[in-house]
């Protein structure tokens, strides 16, 4: 047989012979070397346990270095005729060592095994080592790597050199032979590794002794010459443990922070988003200790609010600026981290009047800190629950928190680079500054929907009664899911009560509890008492439209958030410009639907109607403008 490109492998291989009465030899044709070896046996001779192949039936032998072109010769002693109780057979084979078992049973029949694998020896070339390195053109080891003789004696390979490992052969050098860091693994140093290319070092930290090895003197401290030296200058050899003791702590303490640093994203993804946005306002990184002397090292006296996953403290920074800290209760959890690091992606992107501002952040911490502008005046939910505030605050005040809100909220769908859906938009959500003004907080679940998509499909994650159906079944989400949320935020505002309450029959969802009373045309007896009048009956019941429509189950119903915002500007506008025609007519049907509404309320039924009308206003520049109501009569 004749091998154009490879040799037989000498160390890997053996030559076999199998039969009971058969002599083989295998010849290398381009050398003078043959071998081979001999069998005989009868039905008396004993064979050894299956697998054993030591010259009863079976005998093998090694092969020569190099060999690639060879003849194997198979003859029998007496021509098989003392062979009674076996093939009169032969064979004779190159096959991979340990790859044949002999048995008793290949003596009866070896003819169904006709193949068997062999092992040959790769090689670059021909060429030695020496001569291969002539020619730099040709030379297959690359960086990092060494050429070693091929086993069969011809041609040669490449290895990594040592500390090195990866392909020789590729010239990549990430692809190709790479240092290896022994540093993360285990090493010979007894106190600090280094690593260098190849290899690695040890050393004795600051103030130690010794070469650093385990096995060598290791690290120790000098405790002679200091003993020695207390005699001569106790004071300065103590202040000299103290600086090697808080040189030490302090680069413990570096350490530390570098680590909390890397957890909590610093390095990666907030100098990747900063890179990919240079032209929003830089964040600022916050120290430890400026944020710990901002809150008398958070004190519990500085608590303004405390949640399921984050604290919120009142910090003072230098000169006298009021902010507020959010630090979260766990640390180093991976989903705590993402939803960090995408508040402060998020926030970065928005600058709108009402969107709480990011400040910056701190991110040496074992929890991760977020520096907020400081809204005094707490949530919205604080206002609009009964439980919380008897009085609350007029409908006017509502309203244009309305607006407000959905102003935010259609800047984050329509105004950003890229779309951003808020996910979790309620009324504790939404804060309120000394003069009432709305601001959108709590950006940690919020997410990014790229401009080719409209919608994107993620693990549920929001607030109980404040959830939109189509993403609470089935996962995906849009920008129609906020304005489900700020539906039910509405309902909130025009009846004072919770989204979700619970009783003796189980959770009573207030969108439920709302559309029996738009159906059945008893809307006023749900509205909140405490801002319904004969001045405000209109408003109210067309912010109710407005927040049943936003509500609906099929999402692609619901307006979008512009539309919203547009909306509830336009009320505020009707509201602020006393232009209307037949002013006292309205007035009068006002009175008559409030009126009966409160007559109503015992019977348990309660029924209006808004007549179509045109209104007419004139703005600043006296330019009429027209607003309909569409022709036909609204049950209530």
């Amino acid at each position: 047989m004749w091998l154009r490109n490879f040799s037989i492998s000498n160390t890997k291989n053996k030559f076999t012979v199998v039969g009971c009465d058969s002599y083989g030899h295998i010849k290398d044709l381009n050398s003078t070397f043959t071998t081979g070896c001999s069998l005989s046996c009868s039905s008396e001779t004993r064979f050894e346990e299956a697998g054993s192949c030591s010259g009863v039936g079976c005998c093998q032998t090694s092969l020569p270095q190099g060999m690639r072109n060879y003849k194997i010769t198979l003859r029998s002693f007496d021509n098989y005729s003392d062979v009674r109780d076996f093939n009169p057979c032969g064979y004779a084979f190159i096959a991979k060592e340990k790859s044949f078992l002999f048995s008793k049973q290949e003596l009866l029949d070896l003819s169904n095994r006709t193949q068997f694998p062999v092992v040959v020896d790769w090689a670059v070339s021909n060429q030695k080592c020496r001569e291969a390195q002539k020619d730099a053109r040709s030379y297959a080891c690359k960086q990092n790597s060494r050429c070693k003789e091929s086993l069969s004696g011809i041609g040669y390979y490449c290895v990594c050199e040592d500390g090195f490992r990866g392909n020789p052969y590729h010239s990549n050098l990430d692809a190709g032979c790479k240092d290896i860091n022994e540093c993360e693994g285990d090493n010979r140093c007894s106190r600090r590794c280094h690593n260098v290319d190849g290899n690695y070092k040890c050393s004795c930290p600051r103030g130690y002794r010794g070469d650093g090895y385990k096995d060598g003197s290791g690290c120790k401290f000098p405790i002679v010459e200091i003993s020695l030296g207390i005699s001569v200058g106790l004071p300065v050899i103590f202040t000299v443990v103290s600086i090697l003791y808080w040189g030490n702590k302090q680069r413990a303490l570096t350490q530390l922070r570098r680590q909390y640093f890397e957890q909590n994203g610093g390095n990666y993804m907030l100098q990747q988003h900063q890179q990919q946005h240079r032209d929003t306002e830089r964040t600022r990184i916050f120290a430890e200790h400026e944020l710990k002397t901002a809150t008398n090292n958070f004190d519990e006296s500085r608590i303004l609010g405390c949640g399921g996953q984050a604290t919120v403290y009142k910090g003072i920074l230098p000169g006298d600026l009021l902010v507020a800290i959010k630090k979260s209760k766990i640390g180093g959890d991976s989903r705590q981290v993402r939803d960090f690091i995408n508040e402060v992606i998020v926030l970065s992107q928005i600058n709108h009047n009402n969107v709480v501002k990011l400040l910056g952040c701190c991110l040496e911490t074992k929890v991760s800190l977020l520096v907020y502008e400081f809204v005094e005046n707490g949530t919205l939910l604080d206002y609009i629950d009964p439980l919380k505030n008897e009085d609350s605050f007029s409908w006017e005040t509502r309203l244009r928190i309305a607006a407000d809100t959905a102003e935010a909220i259609s800047h984050l769908h329509s105004h950003t680079s890229v779309p951003i859906v808020h996910r979790d938009i309620k009324s504790a959500n939404i804060l309120l500054d000394h003069n009432h003004m709305a601001k959108v907080s709590d950006f940690g679940s919020s997410r990014l929907v790229p401009a080719d998509e409209n919608q994107v499909y993620t693990a549920i994650q929001g607030t109980l009664g404040y959830l939109d159906p189509e993403y609470l079944h089935i996962g995906r989400l849009n920008e129609k899911s906020d304005v489900y949320s700020f539906g039910v935020v509405l309902l909130e505002l025009i009846t004072g009560k919770k989204p979700v309450e619970f009783d003796g029959l189980g959770p009573k969802h207030l969108t439920t509890y709302f559309a029996s009373p738009m159906e059945e045309g008893s809307l006023l007896e749900v509205l909140d008492k405490r801002v319904l009048n004969q001045k405000n009956v209109e408003q109210l019941k067309e912010v109710s439209l407005l927040a049943r429509r936003c509500v609906r189950v099929n999402g692609e119903e619901r307006p979008t958030m512009k539309e919203v915002a547009t909306e509830l500007k336009g009320l505020i506008a009707v509201k602020k410009h006393p232009w209307v025609k037949g002013g006292d007519m309205m007035s009068e049907e006002c009175e008559s639907l409030l009126g009966h509404a409160v007559a109503s309320t015992s019977a348990g039924t309660s029924t209006g109607y808004v007549r179509a009308r045109t209104f007419a206003a004139h703005d600043s520049t006296q330019k009429q403008v027209a607003f309909e109501i569409a022709d036909g009569r609204r049950s209530f």
